[in-house]
């Protein structure tokens, strides 16, 4: 794609010169340059796990904000800001809210977990081809398996069938959910949800409008809407309906303690906060970046000065 004439390669291109200029790693260090492109995404802590990660290994490790809403630019720009990190000379792009489905209309291949999923969170640029992954699952898992290694799957009820959303029911059936049931304000989506995760595990997932005898039937729930993120205050189901035997687990992680999870705590329920699954996904994506396995502890205290 060209993209010489338009003001997505003057963002990007800014970028990439300022990170050429930085000079922040040792003499004769790795240069790696890393984007996150989403809306509202300015309070993100994961320029700071990635940039002291890549620092702790020697790297001259610079990972930047494509934040479409800070810059004024359109959905329709997607795949030309896209383009022109691959011209820039990014090793990668991290995809958050909303692209992680769209994007996958502008990439040359996905690795088979992604293409289950349908949705993309991270970009890794190999010449000519831009390859897309999804971490986002294994993240959600890991943070399901640690925080909450004891929870009841034999029904679950996930509201959100975004890109998020489908990457946490993919997670939830490779965990051995038995029977979820997903709902979105948009119906067709879950539906469509519904259908790849059928198709993949050949298990129980419904789609449901009305989600609240499903709701209090439960043994978990899961927030995978951006509901309770500043810029989305609020929740995505009423705590009131839960009891303290139900765990409830929420993908957004800033703020760490949403109004979803405080409430459902007074409940007496467990809770899962996002901030694992943040960290998780970006533990693999900075191994898809880089080629080298960084270390989760040191990721967790990064993530954690980043507050």
């Amino acid at each position: 794609m060209d993209v010489a004439a338009t003001p997505a390669l003057e963002i990007v291109a800014g970028i990439a010169r300022r990170h050429a200029g930085g000079g922040a790693g040792p003499t004769g260090s790795r240069s790696v340059l890393i984007g996150l492109i989403g809306r509202g995404i300015g309070r993100s802590r994961s320029p700071q796990m990635h940039r002291l990660e890549g620092e702790r290994l020697g790297m001259d490790y610079s990972y930047e904000l494509i934040d479409f809403d800070h810059l004024g630019l359109p959905d329709e720009a997607l795949g030309d800001v896209v383009a022109a990190a691959a011209q820039c000379d990014f090793a990668g792009l991290n995809v958050t809210h909303p692209f992680k489905q769209t994007v996958v209309a502008h990439l040359s291949a996905l690795a088979p977990e992604a293409a289950a999923i349908g949705a993309v969170n991270t970009v890794v640029f190999e010449g000519s081809r831009w390859l897309g992954y999804n971490t986002d699952a294994w993240g959600f898992g890991e943070s399901l398996r640690r925080g909450l290694p004891d929870a009841a799957l034999d029904r679950v009820v996930q509201f959100g069938a975004g890109g998020g959303g489908a990457a946490v029911a993919y997670a939830l059936l490779e965990r051995g959910a038995h029977d979820l049931a997903i709902c979105d304000s948009d119906n067709s989506r879950a539906v469509a949800l519904v259908d790849r995760m059928n198709e993949r595990f050949g298990r129980s997932v419904t789609s449901v409008v009305d989600p609240l005898e499903v709701l209090r039937s439960a043994s978990g729930a899961v927030n995978a809407t951006p509901v309770g993120m500043d810029k989305y205050p609020g929740v995505a189901f009423d705590p009131d309906e839960l009891a303290a035997h139900q765990w409830v687990a929420d993908i957004v992680y800033f703020p760490a303690e949403t109004e979803l999870l405080r409430r459902s705590r007074a409940r007496g329920c467990r809770v899962l906060p996002g901030t694992g699954m943040a960290i998780y996904q970006a533990v693999k994506a900075f191994e898809l970046f880089t080629g080298i396995a960084p270390d989760r502890d040191a990721m967790r205290r990064h993530f954690e000065a980043a507050a």
